[in-house]
């Protein structure tokens, strides 16, 4: 989505700052990850509702045929609501409450996402007043790294997901004890944002050395989830705007060994949502400091945490000026000296009044937004609307 494809004069009449989707190229990215997983026999791939959970979005996404993999009640709703049907969602997260428990099994979702003994017996115990018997998959922590953001890494000895590697055989022996909960998989996410497909070959080596644990002691496993973790291109959303499935899912088929019958589930976020979606954004100001020039913007990481969080980089774009390119610092409003987008930057030179483009934000965007300093939510909208 070049600078020309946004519609400046639509822009006009909408208050700043908001979201911008561009459907077409959503429905593009949908279009490539089904023709890619469906070279796969047995590869089935879910959305996870945590990137991008704006309702037109997921009415998308559904239609596209995806599954959902949920991390909250709220995402429950959100996904049926939208028109997933119950048995394409998948439900994870290392702490559920009851009532969230309860509503995965009133709805009699795919699987539950298990990540420890204690919660395991809850289920159990929960689908036992309703009569009901829980399909559980355990998360195990493979001790697997991966070239990514400290923060965003999950598969780890030291992160607080999962189970350990050496309490498989027990947990899935304690699972078989209980009445009310049939173990059906194993789930695995080693984080996010990963571009190294080395980080998803050691993921499947790891999965592989498990899978030959449990068949020497007779047990087969029917569904195995390796999670999601596909990063894009922040730096070049113009000229890649879809990441490579192709790559991805072909890393999977040639070192994952699936035994016949066995499915194999993905759960992609960002790789779905965040090149379609841009941050609109207006300038308020421009300030002379005393070594460089500040693009005061409306919006602040109250809209796009990322870069405050993260140390994220998006692009920007100034897409209301074709002049010649000066150097900015582009921060917002916020009172806290975190709330910078970026340093240091070329833009095209910025006037009061002008949109800013923050690229690269369909994911972990409009969905963290906050309320601080008692702001409005950013709006979302598409631009088939």
């Amino acid at each position: 989505m070049g600078k020309g494809k946004f519609p400046i004069e639509r822009f006009k009449d909408i208050e700043t700052p908001f979201y911008w989707y561009d459907a077409d190229l959503l429905r593009n990215t949908l279009e490539s990850i089904n023709a890619e997983a469906s070279k796969h026999e047995g590869f089935v791939v879910h959305y996870a509702i945590k990137a991008n959970a704006n309702p037109k979005v997921l009415r998308i996404i559904r239609a596209a045929g995806l599954g959902a993999d949920c991390v909250s009640g709220g995402e429950i709703e959100a996904c049926i609501k939208a028109g997933f049907p119950s048995n394409k969602i998948v439900y994870a997260g290392v702490g559920k409450s009851d009532w969230e428990i309860n509503l995965g099994l009133d709805n009699d979702i795919f699987c539950f996402n298990v990540e420890s003994i204690p919660e395991l017996e809850v289920i159990n115990e929960l689908a036992a007043a309703k009569g009901k018997v829980a399909r559980v998959a355990f998360r195990l922590n493979p001790n697997v790294g991966a070239h990514t953001h400290a923060n965003i890494t999950t598969g780890l000895a030291e992160n607080k997901f999962g189970i350990a590697m050496r309490d498989m055989l027990s947990v899935i022996d304690e699972a078989s004890k209980l009445e009310n909960v049939k173990f059906v998989g194993l789930h695995f996410h080693i984080g996010s944002q990963i571009l190294d497909m080395s980080d998803f070959e050691a993921l499947c080596n790891r999965v592989n050395e498990l899978q030959s644990i449990l068949e020497s002691h007779r047990i087969r496993v029917e569904h195995i989830n390796v999670g999601g973790g596909l990063g894009v291109d922040y730096e070049h959303p113009n000229r890649l705007p879809i990441p490579d499935f192709k790559a991805y899912f072909d890393t999977y088929a040639k070192k994952l060994k699936l035994r016949p019958g066995q499915t194999l589930h993905f759960e992609l976020g960002r790789a779905v949502v965040a090149q379609c979606g841009s941050l609109i954004t207006r300038t308020l100001y421009i300030k002379e400091g005393a070594t460089k020039k500040f693009a005061i913007v409306d919006a602040g990481f109250t809209d796009l945490i990322r870069p405050a969080l993260y140390q994220a980089y998006h692009k920007i774009e100034n897409i209301s000026s074709e002049d010649q390119k000066e150097a900015y610092d582009v921060v917002g409003p916020i009172c806290e000296s975190t709330d910078v987008f970026a340093k240091q930057i070329d833009l095209n030179k910025t006037r009061r009044g002008d949109l800013l483009a923050i690229r690269s934000a369909g994911a972990y965007g409009e969905i963290m937004a906050s309320q601080y300093n008692c702001r409005k939510l950013p709006k979302g909208y598409l631009s088939d609307e």
